[in-house]
């Protein structure tokens, strides 16, 4: 690759060059996409040319700005489909574009490396926002102190194994109404609520890899009702199975009881909330500067 002949030959006058962009998604489905009339191949990827997806002008900046930039285009069978969209499959997608000379493929410049931001759905239409690798910067840092717990169950700091026995459930699917409640065939003797704040993800099917939080569990009369927030953004069909993991509730006592993970708890249990530093001195109470536990 040789970004120095393509300056030389945007200096010729007569110039012959086009954009690339390629996709990476999490579920790792790469994507090749150019607003050239003909296909490109380089990267060992075909960048196609009848998808209709533009891109507007990178504003490059100095220093940590953002460098920030637009995709848009319109919905096609075999690129990008409206259901992908909407099912959440392009969020947080790795974007990379190039300045390319069409003639010699071999000449071109890489000026973006990124993530798919917000994307925006209207009348057959998207638009997606890139965002630069400076925008990670923006995001906070550092650990909060709060009686609740920081780590998100089964992650590094939390350490709990949730493919532990008594901890998930992989159900089939009896049910669903669209409005997020989802119904199985209750497995064994595991309790009531025991998913709640949980988590949902669809095994098999069109929306097979989709995650959703669970907001309720409840067994009445031998099933299993699990009602989700906000959807998987592709509805799963009867038969489809569907992932259940324990939730947790960020408290200390969880933390012991229904995980005994204690030792992981990342969490100040003891640390004074609003509703002591609010607190004024009451005569039927003590008040003598005791331990308040």
């Amino acid at each position: 690759m040789s970004s120095a002949e393509l300056f030389e030959h945007l200096q010729s006058g007569a110039t012959t060059v086009c954009r690339a962009w390629l996709l990476t998604r999490k579920d790792g489905l790469t994507l090749g996409f150019t607003d050239h009339d003909q296909d490109l191949t380089f990267e060992s990827v075909t960048f196609k040319a009848e998808t209709g997806l533009t891109a507007l002008a990178l504003q490059q900046q100095t220093g940590l700005s953002v460098d920030n930039s637009e995709a848009m285009g319109g919905f096609s069978d075999d690129a990008i489909t409206e259901t992908d969209l909407a099912a959440g499959r392009y969020d947080g997608a790795q974007v990379k574009a190039w300045l390319v000379n069409w003639k010699s493929v071999g000449q071109r410049l890489l000026q973006f490396v990124g993530t798919i931001g917000e994307i925006k759905r209207v009348d057959g239409r998207f638009t997606a926002e890139l965002r630069s690798l400076t925008d990670k910067l923006n995001q906070p840092r550092g650990r909060a102190f709060h009686s609740g717990c920081s780590a998100v169950l089964g992650d590094t700091k939390c350490r709990f194994d949730l493919q532990a026995p008594g901890y998930f459930a992989e159900l089939t699917l009896l049910g669903y109404d669209g409005l997020g409640r989802l119904v199985f065939a209750n497995p064994g003797q595991i309790a009531s609520g025991w998913f709640g704040r949980g988590k949902a993800i669809v095994q098999t099917g069109r929306a097979a890899g989709l995650m959703s939080v669970i907001k309720t569990d409840k067994v009445e009369n031998g099933q299993r009702t699990i009602e989700i927030w906000g959807g998987f953004g592709s509805s799963p069909v009867v038969g489809d199975r569907i992932l259940l993991q324990a939730g947790c509730d960020k408290l200390a006592e969880t933390c012991k009881s229904k995980f005994n993970n204690f030792l992981n708890f990342r969490g100040f249990p003891h640390i004074p909330g609003e509703d002591w530093l609010m607190s004024y001195p009451v005569s039927s109470q003590p008040n003598d500067g005791g331990s308040l536990f």
